[in-house]
């Protein structure tokens, strides 16, 4: 198979990161930080701190893909098409990391802890883990540590905040399935060629691709529905 025409090394560095799913969840992150009423700086900090966050699982992701990636004929992935390569990404995520760990912090210090366990996890999905049955896991827990990274946030080290809510935890892990199934959506194939058995693959393989497309859909709006009724009930901290 042949492949694309190689794009500049910037852009194939941006392309590794999965810019538009770090984007969507930074955004959805920063959202929840608005309506909990943050003060704009804080929002912004929000914002940028999870974004980084992000960026650094999908560099790593493509990186410890591109072997699987080339294999399944993925010609979007710029580290499997050797666009970039897998060193260079490895050292770019060093250096974010270097970035990253201060500005989790700069949110407040158990905010920022909460935040580093929530890219550990999301990094954690880049190992073997994420071929098996249960590729869901860290999904679930990267997402269900964002509460307490909102809820414990502020401007600077030290503590602020509270705890959140035991509901809005167990719906933002729920919500990471469902965001985990349909990103995989677009693997199902490439993923069965290879004799890959994640977790969306084996939902697919027993109700189909299509049946399982609206369960993720129908699951993913009815948790996002249910996370602000609980953030319009008793608030994100308790």
């Amino acid at each position: 198979m042949s492949k694309r025409k190689r794009p500049g090394f910037a852009l194939s560095l941006l392309r590794a990161s999965h810019p538009g799913e770090s984007l969507v969840i930074a955004v959805g992150v920063t959202l929840g930080a608005v309506l909990i009423g943050r003060p704009l700086r804080e929002v912004a900090l929000v914002f940028a701190t999870v974004l980084l966050g992000r960026l650094t699982a999908g560099w790593l992701n493509d990186a410890a893909d591109r072997r699987r990636d080339a294999a399944a004929g993925r010609l979007d992935k710029p580290v499997a098409q050797g666009w970039v390569d897998g060193g260079t990404v490895t050292f770019t995520v060093a250096c974010a990391t270097c970035v990253l760990v201060p500005l989790s912090i700069s949110n407040g210090t158990v905010a920022g802890v909460a935040h580093l366990l929530s890219v550990l996890a999301a990094w954690a999905y880049c190992t073997r883990i994420k071929t098996t049955r249960l590729s869901f896991l860290p999904w679930a827990i990267s997402f269900a540590l964002l509460p307490a990274f909102l809820s414990y946030g502020g401007w600077g080290g030290g503590v602020h905040g509270g705890p959140p809510t035991v509901l809005m935890t167990v719906l933002a892990g729920l919500l990471g399935v469902g965001v985990h199934v349909i990103l995989a959506l677009q693997d199902l194939v490439g993923d069965n060629r290879i004799g890959l058995r994640t977790f969306p693959l084996m939902i697919a393989l027993k109700i189909g691709a299509g049946k399982l497309l609206v369960l993720s859909g129908v699951w993913t709006v009815a948790v996002l529905g249910g996370i602000v009724a609980a953030g319009l009930g008793p608030g994100l901290t308790q």
